[in-house]
């Protein structure tokens, strides 16, 4: 083999080693981008999915809800802030997304649960799932796995940089 052709073998046998990024997704008028969720310690029941749902069109939308294979549940939640006691529920009508506005959900804050977990979330894969919106219907979509503690995307996935101290 020439150098050129061994150069280009080992460049794919990298590429191909590397975990899939899960990427950016559009239906209709809604963009969801950077989906991404932690990893889970043995036996846990439950693991977040995180986002941002951006509404480009002139009608709202709504997530009422989704699937995942390795969950029994998926539920559409929010957390606040009740007196200095941090509470989590389910918003059981799901999520408006309003036209020209992105809801972002994040730890603390808006997400989604999936209940019931078959299996181990494992750093560097993806998880499928699917979301079910009102209006736009189903899309399929990949959550990167982050690190067990993550608290946003990898910077591969297009958001934050080491030592950058971005909030979304």
């Amino acid at each position: 083999m020439t150098r050129v052709s061994l150069i280009a073998v080992a460049v794919c046998a990298a590429l191909s080693a590397m975990p899939a990024l899960a990427g950016d997704v559009t239906i209709g008028a809604l963009k969801i981008s950077a989906p991404w969720t932690r990893a889970t310690p043995k036996g846990a029941a439950v693991g977040g999915g995180y986002m941002t749902i951006t509404n480009t069109g002139s009608a709202p939308d709504r997530l009422i809800g989704g699937v995942a294979d390795i969950a029994a549940r998926f539920e559409v939640h929010e957390m606040s802030m009740d007196n200095g006691v941090m509470k989590m529920r389910e918003l059981a009508n799901g999520i408006e997304i309003k036209p020209g506005e992105s809801i972002e959900f994040k730890p603390g804050s808006y997400h989604v649960m999936f209940m019931g977990l078959k299996q181990p979330l494992v750093q560097g894969q993806n998880l499928k799932a699917t979301l079910q919106f009102e209006k736009a219907g189903k899309v399929e979509v990949e959550f990167a796995i982050e690190g067990l503690g993550a608290q946003s995307p990898a910077p591969a996935s297009g958001h934050s940089m080491p030592g950058m101290n971005m909030k979304h």
